[in-house]
């Protein structure tokens, strides 16, 4: 005997309970929809309104396609569909130039669009135009990293910090420090092999290539501690390469400057230290 199917009452109940579970695990997530659920903490440099500007309007894109695609599959599962009475073929057509050329036409058009978008974000995100008020040199190690902060010829050199998961031991990492509304460009290198300078709150990332120097500028606008990391598999510890980056007022980030001066930390930690060969082959 098969079994009767559940009353449309008890499955009405179900789905409103399945979609209230998915409203409550959404709610519970340290997300805004205004960022296009990014993490809580994006959004504190002069470029991030821009990229969450492209980033909310790629999936605003994205889903009117796929409302599009969706609504036309289910109009023609609907429409065409097979009736009892039905016992005919519909006519069978080998081409159809005009939907083939709509098919043709609007992915070129769309992906031209996305093109333009990606490629103006790219070029005011990686602008490196206007004089900075602050340069900081960056190398990436295994499995840590070191500051130079050129304009006040001093340094930080950081050390691979072991993640025991005891309390307190994240305070150990290594701390850019910044200081807030000022232009800081970053100049980004690699000691040894392949790393990935990554700020998941500024939005952006860039490798860091033995051998090469990257650069890009950044405003950071809102003061507090932001996590930082290597983004890219780096060896054995790549999980512990982070690192801490204080967003601080003026005047204490050139407390922190004159801290490193006292501390002994003077003058530029260079290529001396490199592991790699003058091509950038790993020694």
């Amino acid at each position: 005997m098969r079994n009767p199917s559940p009353p449309k009452n008890a499955r009405l109940w179900g789905t409103a309970a399945l979609a209230a579970l998915l409203t409550a695990g959404l709610s519970g997530c340290s997300t805004d929809v205004s960022t296009g659920f990014l993490p809580s903490d994006a959004g504190v440099t002069n470029k991030t309104g821009e990229l969450i500007a492209f980033w909310n309007g790629s999936w605003i894109a994205a889903l009117a396609v796929g409302v599009l695609v969706w609504g036309l599959m289910i109009w023609a599962l609907i429409v065409y569909r097979k009736r009892k009475d039905d016992n005919e073929l519909p006519v069978q057509l080998q081409y159809h130039v005009p939907l083939e050329l709509m098919y043709t036409v609007i992915p070129i058009v769309m992906v031209g669009v996305l093109f333009v978008f990606s490629q103006r974000t790219i070029e005011s995100v990686q602008a490196v135009e206007e004089e900075p008020d602050l340069t900081v040199e960056v190398y990436g190690k295994q499995w840590s990293w070191d500051f130079n902060y050129l304009d006040y010829d001093v340094h930080y050199s950081g050390e691979r910090v072991q993640l025991t998961g005891e309390e307190g031991v994240a305070d150990e990492l290594p701390t850019l420090y910044l200081p807030v509304d000022q232009n800081v460009q970053f100049e980004i290198k690699s000691r040894d092999v392949q790393h990935s300078f990554w700020i998941p709150a500024f939005l952006y990332k860039t490798d860091m290539i033995p051998g090469r120097t990257n650069s890009f500028q950044v405003v950071p606008t809102k003061e507090g501690v932001y996590m930082g990391k290597c983004a890219e598999m780096c060896g054995e510890f790549h999980s512990e390469m982070l690192f801490r980056v204080a967003v601080v007022p003026l005047e204490e980030f050139e407390a922190e400057m004159e801290a490193l001066r006292q501390a002994g930390n003077v003058g530029r930690l260079g290529d001396e230290l490199n592991r790699y060969d003058t091509e950038g082959a790993n020694s």
